[in-house]
């Protein structure tokens, strides 16, 4: 019996790392019973797969994870960069347990993530807002590659995409300037695709994705590089090769 081989992807701790880095929507859900789900004003997620989440001083959460250390959950929701019908790509779950920081706790909390992430708003801890730390249990990363629990050691070893920073913007200019790339990208898709609405959806070392928006339901597909990718000039040859552009391809 012959089995349609999946093209390459990142490792799944490799993909949560990705989500993380990329810092999308979150939301708290405590096992407290204080709410169903909580906005942090912001949220940092380090190497270990520990979280680091700011919340305003008066909020039930701040003084119920002081009195002890509470279990919770963190949800990051990584969303296409371009606007479709089903924006959510990927979520990433970190499940541990949730407590807030005394003020030096705090401070040294603010100042390791402001060395990879500035952000005005934590000038805000120790005035009017806390900090708190998620210690991650497991974690579990869901999108079109499919769902894996994974433990915080395994997460800690993976390194986000090297595309990470950039992929939100070259999905955009494909998207808004270059619909005759997309065109061309799109005669990989199966037969029985190829009359939808065809959208950039993803980049990574591996390869791309493509969204096709159909009547009735929505298909991701993902088209592989001759071989992983980690630079733009590589990127790039890859990108012609897929465009069916030989000469181009051979170029810098």
């Amino acid at each position: 019996m012959n089995e349609t081989r999946r093209p390459p992807a990142p490792h799944p701790a490799e993909r949560a790392r990705t989500i993380a880095a990329r810092g999308g929507r979150a939301a708290l859900l405590p096992s407290d019973g204080t709410e169903n789900r909580i906005t942090p004003v912001l949220h940092h997620v380090h190497r270990h797969g520990d979280a680091t989440i700011v919340l305003p001083d008066d909020h039930p959460l701040v003084e119920a994870a002081r009195r002890t250390e509470l279990t919770a959950m963190l949800e990051l929701a990584d969303q296409a960069p371009v606007q479709l019908r089903e924006p959510v790509r990927g979520l990433l779950w970190i499940t541990g347990w949730l407590r807030t920081l005394d003020p030096a706790e705090a401070r040294e909390a603010t100042l390791r993530v402001a060395e990879t992430r500035p952000d005005p708003r934590l000038l805000d801890v120790g005035h009017g807002a806390s900090a708190l730390r998620l210690f991650p249990a497991s974690l579990v990363v869901a999108d079109a590659e499919g769902t894996t629990s994974l433990r915080p050691e395994l997460f800690a070893q993976a390194e986000p995409d090297p595309f990470a920073a950039y992929e939100d913007h070259w999905l955009r200019h494909l998207e808004l300037s270059h619909r005759d790339v997309v065109g061309l990208l799109a005669k990989h898709l199966p037969d029985d695709l190829k009359g939808g609405h065809v959208r950039p959806l993803g980049l990574d070392r591996f390869g791309l994705r493509l969204r096709v928006e159909m009547s009735d339901e929505d298909h991701d597909v993902r088209i592989a590089f001759s071989h992983p990718v980690s630079t733009s000039q590589e990127l790039a040859v890859e990108l012609r090769r897929l465009m069916g552009c030989p000469f181009l391809a051979q170029r810098r």
